[in-house]
């Protein structure tokens, strides 16, 4: 039997680190090692948060990579958000704006050139989403139009241009802050 330092446990002297393997990466963690046959996609599980994992497969994620020819629904695009200063260039440079406050709203005051489809409707003391909002949303506008999409503070122009960007419109940007930045910025409106 060898002796060992004394500072030095037993086994530790036995092994050295270039004696160990190297640690192999995952498959999927690098793009080169993805099967060149199927581009895989993150996607969205068809089940709601909640199903049983018995329902899922025994799985917990929400989410998995399929490949193409998988029949599942794809992430949604988000649209892109930008300050007010920066919307009303883009309108200057033949953008449309498209106010989706409450009528209302739009009535107390709105950017100059915006058309009016409201996202939601003020139903009692809350709001209730505009069932018909895409519908009418197509019968002013083409779907590769270039849109800005304001509201009040911003929450519901991001909320519809999300869903204006699911039914494949193309050109949607949000504006950030919404009509009471646009104010704030001393922006032009018709009152």
């Amino acid at each position: 039997m060898t002796s060992s330092s004394p500072s030095t446990p037993w086994l530790a002297s036995r092994f050295s680190p270039l004696l160990l393997p190297p640690a192999l990466p995952h498959p999927f963690i690098f793009k080169r090692d993805l099967p060149t046959k199927s581009k895989l996609v993150l996607a969205v599980l068809r089940q709601p948060y909640g199903v049983p994992r018995a329902a899922n497969n025994g799985r917990r994620s929400f989410s998995r990579l399929v490949g193409e020819e998988d029949e599942v629904r794809q992430a949604v695009a988000v649209p892109s958000s930008v300050p007010v200063r920066v919307a009303h260039e883009l309108l200057q440079a033949g953008h449309r704006y498209l106010d989706v406050r409450t009528v209302d709203e739009f009535i107390a005051g709105h950017a100059v050139g915006a058309v009016n489809i409201p996202y939601m409707f003020k139903v009692g003391s809350g709001m209730a989403r505009n069932p018909k909002f895409v519908e009418e949303v197509l019968s002013v506008f083409g779907k590769d139009d270039e849109i800005i999409v304001g509201c009040q503070s911003g929450k519901r122009s991001l909320l519809a241009a999300a869903d204006l960007c699911s039914a494949g419109f193309t050109g949607i940007t949000d504006i950030a802050g919404g009509y009471s930045a646009w104010v704030q910025t001393r922006l032009p409106i018709n009152q």
